[in-house]
């Protein structure tokens, strides 16, 4: 037991001794706990430095029993053979460190003896150097005043060397035309110059290169006013007037005056390049080209082609690389010579110079920037016609984006400012254009329909297309243009462009300028311009009707899917915020229904009356009361069936067929049709002392259902067609009560009526109301008839039946 006991203690030893390895390990890689001082101080704690194995292990015998201090046991175990294994990885993992850090120290032992062998000789060479240096010391001690003296005699008499030898300097350097070097010469001597003046031998020098002085005066003036000269010429022309003291503010004017020729040449350039219109005529009289030919001269085309006007793409490059590059440089020259000079040595003089500079500069730019943009809107203004949008639009970038140099080098002035405005109505005015472009557009879609309408066709020969086939044409071309147009605007927009991050193009163009002005502008103008077909009807040279319903279905699309489509489509380009307060589309979709439903009715009024005119004039051209006998259905009749008939096909082609009420057989309806003829002849012939005919009539229609004529008309064929046959029914019954009929008379009316009841019930919505407005008629007619003896329905049918 006490050998059990001896052997634990060795292995808490040995633990005890790894702890403080692992410790050290710990305290050289920084890994220490920042509560070291508390768990120190605890003796059973085995990571602790103050751990005792006998207090630990006495403590675990009486807490513990045997199942759990073998348990614990097995744990330390495990525990102890992974600090082994992490110390094993650890040697292992820093092994080439160890021997690198032994190969150091041994190569630095070695490196200091060397170096305090080199130590001990640089202490014997100071040594000797020391005693050297003392030795001369002493030895020199006594001249070296004198030494002194002689150097600032010496370094004085090549001043004075210099003073006599300035003159020859300076006027060698002007016939060298090195300015630069004989202001530089003038300059460091000017001042002892005027300091001994009064001395007779100064006196002279000072005189003489006053002269040549007032000469290289003269001769920077003659260079400076030189229109060959350079900017960077006249730059360090100003720079050298300016050391040799002459006046800044005379300076700044003749600088600006100077810089200003330039800039005016280049903007007189630009003022012969404005209009594109102007193209220079080569035709040449017959004459005086026999009289020029012997002489060699440049042919027409040449000379058309060296004065042909650029595009506005080139236009503004050239504008930008010559106008304002120049401007820049000379912004950027003034400013270096009178801005931030410092010609004065008072600092007040300095800031006063510096002001009235400064507001001469922003005074010349402000004037020359007015001038080139007056410039570039005449010939944006001149590009407002042309159809090629992306030229336009990188031109419009390009000038955006070199005035963003200007207005970097002044931005007091907010040159950027003006030159956004100028892209922004250039913008806008393109957004006119497009728009203008619509509208002449939609002109000429409806009169190529037209044209095709009102093209004869061969007999027999069938025609290529019908309305449905125009419509879709019509349709396709108006929204295919629509989106060549956005497409073409979105270009404004581009992400690569400098002037697309501006707030008008983020906002008011994408809103006002394409949204509103663009699309529901064009939107608009087709209902007012589709409306207006409305009022000139019947006036001469109005549309035609076929016109009028293709439009109605045009408009009808519009409303059901075109509209919402044309909108979605504005909206995703330009990326509008649902919060803009803009025309919503279920608005312009009710629009174009209400035109929609007004193009409809217009278009059943215009063939109403059409067959209304027919059919009044075929009644009041003929006489009622001497009329021979009915052996055939008149041909207006027929012609009014032909002409229904005709408008049902055409309506056919764009409208839906409708809802019609169910229809009676064709014996029921003649059987109905005679005899409602034969009660009306009855009706005459009933003896009644009491009671007029007339009233009768009236006391009769109370009863009878009210039929509107011009109500309004659905989107149906069916519809549309009963709107037809009501008008021309209607006015056939008004015209026949304004006439008096002879026997023959009513019995043409019969055969007329009953011609009629037999094919205009097929094209209305209720054949009841076919039967009506007919019996109506033959009422009116026996009402007015002096001998009113009805034919026979048998005799009425054959007649028919043969017509």
């Amino acid at each position: 037991m006490a050998t059990s006991g001896g052997d634990k203690i060795d292995e808490a030893g040995e633990e005890i001794r790894r702890r403080r390895k692992h410790g050290m390990l710990k305290l050289y890689y920084g890994m220490e706990e920042s509560n070291k001082d508390n768990q120190d101080s605890n003796p059973i704690d085995i990571n602790g430095a103050q751990f005792n194995p006998q207090v630990y292990l006495s403590r675990l015998m009486k807490e513990k029993r045997l199942n759990e201090l073998i348990d614990r046991e097995s744990d330390m175990v495990k525990q102890i053979r992974s600090l082994d294994s992490d110390m094993q990885t650890l040697v292992y993992e820093n092994y080439n460190k160890f021997i690198s850090a032994t190969d150091t120290i041994r190569k630095m032992k070695n490196d200091f003896k060397k170096m305090e062998d080199e130590m001990d000789r640089l202490a014997t060479n100071m040594d000797a150097i020391t005693e050297f240096s003392a030795g001369i010391s002493n030895t020199l001690q006594e001249r070296r005043q004198q030494i002194s003296t002689l150097s600032g005699v010496h370094s004085l008499l090549k001043k004075l060397q210099f003073l006599f030898e300035l003159p020859a300097r300076l006027k060698k350097c002007i016939e060298m035309k090195a300015y630069g070097q004989a202001v530089r010469y003038y300059a460091k001597t000017r001042t002892v110059l005027n300091q001994y003046q009064h001395m007779p031998s100064f006196h002279g020098i000072q005189q003489d290169c006053s002269d040549i002085v007032t000469e290289l005066r003269s001769k920077l003036r003659e260079q400076f006013r030189d229109k060959e000269s350079t900017p960077k010429q006249l730059a360090e022309c100003v720079d050298l007037l300016l050391q040799l003291k002459e006046p800044a503010d005379e300076l700044c004017d003749e600088f600006l005056a100077r810089a200003q020729e330039k800039l005016d040449e280049d903007l007189s350039e630009m003022s012969d390049q404005v209009d594109p219109a102007k193209a220079i005529e080569v035709s040449t009289p017959i004459e005086e080209m026999v009289e020029s030919s012997d002489k060699k001269e440049e042919r027409p085309s040449e000379k058309y082609m060296r004065n042909m006007p650029m595009d506005i793409l080139e236009f503004i490059h050239k504008g930008c690389t010559n106008f304002l590059g120049n401007i820049c440089l000379v912004i950027a020259s003034y400013k270096e010579l009178f801005v931030n000079s410092k010609t004065h040595s008072d600092p007040q003089e300095q800031d006063q110079l510096k002001e009235v500079a400064h507001a001469k500069l922003a005074e010349f730019v402000k004037s020359r920037m007015e001038q080139y943009f007056s410039c570039v809107e005449q010939r944006i203004q001149a590009e407002k016609e042309s159809v090629e949008n992306s030229m336009l639009v990188r031109a419009l970038d390009r000038f955006h984006r070199r005035l963003q140099a200007v207005d970097d080098l002044l931005p007091k002035l907010n040159i950027i400012a003006r030159g956004t405005e100028i892209v922004a109505n250039a913008a806008r005015e393109r957004s006119l254009f497009y728009l203008e472009g619509l509208k002449n557009h939609f002109i000429e879609c409806t009169t190529d329909v037209r044209q095709k309408l009102c093209t004869p066709h061969l007999i027999g020969k069938q025609e290529t297309s019908n309305l449905m086939d125009m419509l879709s044409m019509m349709s396709s071309s108006i929204v295919e243009q629509m989106k060549i147009v956005l497409a073409n605007l979105q270009g404004f927009t581009s992400a690569d462009l400098t002037f697309a991050n501006t707030a008008y193009f983020q906002g008011t163009f994408c809103v006002h300028d394409v949204r509103e002005v663009v699309v529901v502008g064009f939107l608009e103008y087709l209902f007012k311009a589709s409306c207006d077909l409305c009022e000139r009807s019947g006036e001469k040279g109005s549309a035609p009707a076929a016109i009028i319903l293709l439009l109605s279905r045009l408009h009808m699309d519009f409303s059901n899917s075109t509209i919402n489509q044309i909108v979605t489509t504005a909206d995703k380009q330009f990326s509008l915020d649902p919060r803009c307060k803009v025309t919503p589309a279920a608005d312009l979709s009710t629009k174009a229904k209400k035109t929609a439903q007004k193009l409809l009715n217009q278009y059943v009024q215009i063939q109403g009356l059409q067959i209304s005119q027919m059919l009044r004039k075929s009644v009041e051209t003929r006489d009622w009361l001497n009329t021979i006998e009915p052996r055939n259905v008149r041909a207006v009749m027929k012609r009014v069936v032909e002409d229904v008939t005709a408008i049902d096909t055409q309506v056919g082609h764009l409208y839906e067929e409708g809802v019609r009420k169910a229809h009676s057989s064709d014996s029921s309806r003649r059987a109905f049709s005679l005899s409602s003829a034969r009660q009306q002849q009855q009706r005459m012939q009933r003896p009644s002392a009491n009671i007029d005919n007339s009233l009768m009539s009236n006391i009769q229609k109370l009863f009878s259902e009210r039929i509107e004529i011009f109500s309004a008309v659905e989107f149906s064929k069916v519809s549309v067609l009963t709107g037809i046959v009501k008008i021309s029914l209607k006015t056939l019954l008004e015209c026949v009560r304004l006439r008096t009929f002879g026997r023959y008379g009513l019995q043409q009316m019969q055969v007329d009526t009953h011609y009629l009841d037999m094919y205009l019930w097929r094209f209305v919505s209720d054949e009841n109301l076919v039967h009506f407005l007919l019996d109506e008629i033959i009422g009116s007619t026996i009402h007015r008839c002096l001998d009113p003896i009805l034919m026979e329905p048998s005799v009425i049918e054959v007649i028919c039946e043969r017509g």
